[in-house]
Formats: C-alpha cells, structure tokens, sequence
C-alpha cells in the first residue's frame, strides 16, 4: 500500500472493493443504493449505508491525495458563485477554476456580498499558497471590493462574457445536484462536494481535445494515479 494511501484499519472489505465503490459514486450521478445493487451483480454483498460512510470517511482523503499529483494551479483564476437550495434555502457555492479548468477549491456559504468574496479568497490562496496573476470574476461588486483588500497585486477583470470557464464548472455539479434532489444540510454539501470537486475531475479529461488513443493513454496515467493514491496497486502487488 502507498505512504500516501489512507488507512483501511477495521475494514472487512478489501481495498479493491471499497475503491471501486468510491469510483462508481464520486465519478457517475448514482445513488448509495445504485453503487450497491452494481456491486451485487458483480457478487459483491455490501450495503449501501457501508458505501456512505466509506464516502464520508475516505472520500475527503482521496480527493487531497489525487489534488497532490496536479501540477501547480495555473496564474489566471476564474471565480464564480451559482446558488443551491439546501433543505428549501437559498445557499451560494463559489467555485474557483484555473485557465486549465482545474478546480482549486469550492465553499458554501450563506451571502455572496464582501464580506463572503473575502472570506473565499483567503481561502483559496491560503490552500493554493499562490496569488495570481489575474482574477476573471463576474460583474458582482463584492468581487471587486474583496479583490482589492486581498489580492490588490493582480490583475482583476470582470465580464460575464470572460467567466464562462468557471460557470461551466458547475455544470456537472448541478447534474449530480439533480440525481441527489438536492442537499440536506449545509456541512453535508460542503463535504460532498469537496470530495466530489478533487475526485470527478481527475476521471474527466478534455476528451474533446484528445484523440481516442490520447484519451485511452490519459485515463490509463489517471487509473494508476487512482490505484496508488487509494493504495489498491499496492494491495493487489501483496494479494
């Protein structure tokens, strides 16, 4: 198993299983129960409770070991915030991208004003541990407000014209939003989707830009980054 896999102390269930039951949730819009009846007709008994707290107890720290194989966060950073309904309340999920797409961090919070902006973008650099180069925001005026206390050193651009790789981001978001009918509390979508951010990307290359071997070669890198990060290379090489 790898140094960097997380441990599987007290688990019944092979390494093996329990990574492709966190793949099937984290990378497909399936249900708890859907991962279990897939698993059944693969001969794999586990319940669906199992899988869910598989996911809150190891979906966090697959996520992070994945988000240490990226390279650096590129310079230029789109950021944007779209509102989710969790149990009937209005929420805001902002959502930081770089020019690559890459997700560098996502949080839920009550307000989109100043105060809001500010609290993400200290966030985000304290988790990047970098300041940009330029900012591409939205024409919401707590944007610039919170840009100029916490980053005045980059450039700040806003256009609804310039932000459309940030609010693309979303969209898969908003798919598995549908396929759960929504979130029940506001901790529980923080955890999900901050998961969810570092694993479901890893598994979506621009398959647009790649040709069918490129992809196939690319997914083979990801698969093997998968297998070391949740330590599945490891225990089937010991098996």
């Amino acid at each position: 198993m790898g140094a960097a896999s997380p441990s599987y102390k007290g688990h019944r269930y092979p390494v093996e299983v329990i990574a492709h039951c966190m793949w099937l949730y984290f990378r497909f819009p399936l249900s708890f129960r859907e991962v279990e009846e897939l698993m059944f007709q693969r001969g794999v008994i586990v319940s669906y409770e199992t899988i869910r707290r598989w996911c809150a107890k190891l979906g966090q720290a697959y996520a992070n070991g994945l988000r240490r194989h990226r390279p650096r966060p590129g310079d230029k950073w789109h950021l944007d915030e779209v509102f989710i309904k969790i149990n009937s309340e209005l929420k805001y999920l902002w959502r930081a991208v770089d020019q690559d797409g890459n997700v560098l961090d996502i949080l839920v919070q009550n307000r989109r004003d100043k105060a809001a902006a500010r609290r993400f973008f200290r966030r985000l650099m304290k988790k990047t541990r970098a300041v940009p180069r330029v900012v591409v925001t939205g024409k919401l005026r707590s944007h610039g407000a919170a840009h100029r206390e916490v980053m005045p050193s980059a450039e700040h651009r806003q256009s609804k014209y310039l932000n459309n790789r940030a609010e693309n981001s979303h969209q898969p978001t908003r798919q598995r939003e549908r396929a759960m009918k929504g979130f029940r509390s506001v901790g529980g979508a923080q955890r999900f989707l901050s998961a969810y951010s570092g694993i479901s990307p890893h598994f979506r290359p621009h398959r647009h830009l790649l040709t069918a071997p490129d992809h196939r070669a690319e997914m083979t890198i990801r698969f093997a980054i998968w297998d070391h990060v949740t330590g599945t290379l490891g225990a089937t090489a010991t098996s």
